[in-house]
């Protein structure tokens, strides 16, 4: 039977011979030929030397040993980037490499089986409702919608979505997360659902937000509040400011006093890769600004230079600040 074989190129041609000269290092080439071939490569540009040194990081990251755990025993066999051919044990090296790497990527594919609208990481979409309504789904989002024999609702399997609800008491609209589902009679308001809890903001009107859980707990929020539902209970209803946390329908991210790394997690989420903080002090450090979602690698590269740490990329999308 033939070996499947794979081809592994990254959008990025330095990355993928970062990629070559790493994996032939740690292949056994170790000969005094080698050595001095990587380090004129190195030497030519200062983006070899950083996406270099990214794969050293990932390679020794504990995110990076936890995904290896992950993956399957076989290994597909995989073609060098110059056109011959790495040993077996050096597929496997580049192999683990490029696929833990998209470990972080991929998306559940069974979401996406249910799905009947769904936005890639970084895109937005607007999608007119048969009622009239609006929604409009932030990245990474994927939505199912049931609108037969009058009913109006929408199950929000993944992500983030903002809805502008056309007013009808004869039919009231729900929206469904994980946890919580909200009912309305005519209002605007987003839904975001997470690990471990769902979150509402109101912009206008009024919304019920019930608890999927046994206690089935109910929070009621007038414009301005917020709300978290988890598998347990609703959460307290605190003020929220919908021109910040909702931000993201005009392309931006807004943070005030926060710490770096939940601002870097919240990027993260329109970022294709995975962005990792080898120095747990540097999520601590408190942050201001205001950033366009269009351009996160610009966003992350200024905040890592206001931390005082280095920005490296390596294939697979990765970000490591260190």
């Amino acid at each position: 039977m033939d070996r499947k074989v794979t081809d592994f190129n990254h959008a990025d041609p330095v990355a993928d011979q970062a990629l070559d000269w790493f994996v032939r290092l740690r292949d056994g080439e170790q000969n005094a030929a080698t050595r001095a071939d990587v380090l004129a490569w190195l030497a030519k540009d200062p983006r070899h030397e950083e996406e270099f040194r990214g794969l050293e990081i990932l390679w020794n990251s504990k995110p990076f040993l936890d995904a290896l755990k992950a993956l399957p025993v076989a290994k597909p066999e995989v073609r060098r980037p110059r056109g011959g051919r790495w040993s077996m044990r050096a597929a496997a090296l580049a192999a683990a490499v490029l696929v833990a790497a998209g470990i972080w990527q991929y998306p559940a594919l069974v979401v996406a089986l249910q799905a009947d609208y769904v936005t890639a990481t970084g895109a937005q979409r607007r999608v007119p409702l048969p009622d009239g309504s609006t929604l409009l789904l932030n990245t990474d989002t994927a939505v199912a919608l049931d609108f037969d024999a009058g009913r109006r609702h929408v199950r929000l399997l993944r992500g983030e979505a903002f809805f502008d609800v056309v007013h009808d008491p004869a039919y009231p609209f729900t929206v469904s997360g994980q946890y919580g589902e909200v009912t309305v009679l005519g209002t605007a308001f987003a839904v975001r659902t997470g690990l471990g809890e769902d979150e509402v903001v109101l912009e206008r009107g009024r919304v019920q937000v019930l608890c999927l859980c046994e206690h089935k707990d109910k929070a009621v929020l007038a414009p301005g509040q917020a709300v978290s539902v988890t598998a347990f209970a609703v959460s307290s209803v605190h003020a929220a400011d919908p021109s910040a946390t909702l931000a993201w329908r005009e392309g931006r991210i807004i943070f005030e006093d926060a710490p770096l790394g939940d601002v870097l997690e919240e990027l993260g989420r329109y970022h294709r890769g995975a962005i990792l903080v080898a120095d747990e002090r540097v999520n601590q450090m408190r942050v201001t600004g205001n950033y366009r979602l269009d351009d996160v690698d610009g966003a992350v590269r200024t905040l890592a230079d206001a931390a005082g740490v280095g920005f490296y990329r390596v294939p697979g999308g990765l970000i490591i600040l260190r």
